[in-house]
């Protein structure tokens, strides 16, 4: 019997991470000792507290049951109250947030809330590949957005708004963005609402990474009118290191919040309450928490830095994130090159910048979700392979 799966698996390919991480298992087990530098999952714990309250709530027999679609009061509040004292940003938890089983879920939630055959949706390049599968997923065009370093890595809503945008539904913006690490500006923020209002265009700012490494955080709607324009998609998953917990949120005004929910309610049962209680434990971290953080990745981001001196690599020594974005030297047609014979001979992986769209061909990107002795270890090896003792 052959069963043949739907047509609109031939639009998307495997996620590109989950087919290397099966070459780099192969590669271990033939005894190759690969350090893998390429994916950004967090490798330090949540806080104490965070674990203890999910260990407790997790004892608890009443605890095990199905929950709400849009979580507990108490974790709404806490996201309510996280937003106002990190971004200044007051929200009604009632309607106004939406907790999430990780933002990426709410990637292809919002997609398919508000996407179908006949619309556009704008799709940063190099940028997140989810938004670019999930668009196409629901049957939608994607147009993709050109970013360029020479740009500071912010569209050109100019050149953007030349073009016949009259099918174009959403817009996908990610900063501090994700490959590069660039942020963006409250002004440029103002030109992207006015951008949004003038082209009937709902914004969606995916902003996972604006605690890591970045002195000012921020979110999208603390633009004033933003709210009528814009969503937005935050995480627990980098800036609390809770990756695997999966918890996220989508905040932003009930209107644009419900046609999400009413497809949010069809896919999943709620989120298991102990996670639901620990994730309100976390929101409340203090201040000193992210600096301890923080000064973590800032020592692994300088063993990056002497690792991409060594291969010839340019880069920005302001972005921010838990990735180091380099611009390959010219020997090296694109990143997969480097990438590939730098695995090949040093076994060392380092993603090359190319899957993330055509805008990425000449760079690469090295994760900061490991400890200091494995970058020494790799700019050691990567030493021997070039002959420099």
């Amino acid at each position: 019997m052959i069963i043949f799966p739907a047509s609109r698996m031939n639009l998307v390919q495997e996620y590109y991470f989950s087919t290397k991480l099966k070459q780099i298992a192969e590669m271990r087990n033939s005894g190759i000792d690969v350090l893998n530098l390429g994916i950004g999952s967090p490798d330090l714990p949540p806080s104490a507290d965070t674990i203890e309250t999910l260990a407790n709530a997790a004892q608890n027999p009443k605890n095990h049951a199905y929950q709400s679609y849009v979580g507990i009061p108490a974790l709404r509040e806490a996201m309510a109250g996280f937003y106002q004292n990190a971004y200044g940003v007051e929200l009604n938890p009632l309607n106004e947030i939406l907790p999430l089983i990780g933002s990426k879920e709410g990637i292809m939630h919002i997609s398919m809330a508000y996407l179908e055959s006949g619309d556009e949706v704008l799709v940063p390049n190099p940028g997140y590949p989810t938004y670019r599968a999930a668009s196409l997923l629901t049957g939608a065009t994607v147009v993709d957005y050109e970013l360029s370093e020479a740009n500071g890595w912010l569209p050109d809503l100019v050149a953007l708004a030349k073009k016949d945008l009259s099918k174009v539904k959403l817009m996908w913006v990610n900063y501090p963005h994700m490959p590069t690490g660039a942020k963006a500006t409250k002004g440029f923020f103002e030109e992207l609402r006015d951008f949004a209002l003038m082209h009937n265009i709902l914004i969606i700012n995916d902003n996972p990474y604006s605690f890591i490494l970045n002195d000012d955080p921020q979110s999208i709607l603390s633009v004033e009118g933003m709210k009528e324009v814009a969503l937005e998609l935050n995480s627990l998953s980098k800036s609390h290191n809770m990756a695997g917990w999966r918890v996220g949120m989508l905040v932003g005004k009930a209107e644009f919040i419900n046609p999400v929910l009413r497809f949010k309610s069809n896919m999943d049962s709620g989120m298991f309450l102990p996670l639901q209680m620990a994730a309100v434990t976390a929101l409340q971290n203090n201040k000193s928490w992210f600096e301890e953080l923080n000064k973590t990745y800032r020592t692994r981001q300088q063993k990056v830095f002497e690792m991409m001196q060594l291969l010839d690599c340019q880069y920005d020594i302001n972005q921010s994130g838990m990735f180091v974005w380099a611009k390959i030297p010219v020997k090296y047609t694109t990143g997969y090159e480097l990438s590939d014979e730098i695995l090949e001979k040093s076994a060392v992986f380092i993603t090359p910048g190319g899957i993330f769209g055509t805008a990425g061909n000449n760079y690469i990107r090295t994760s900061l979700c490991a400890e200091i002795s494995v970058f020494e270890d790799a700019i050691l090896r990567i030493r021997k392979t070039l002959g420099i003792y």
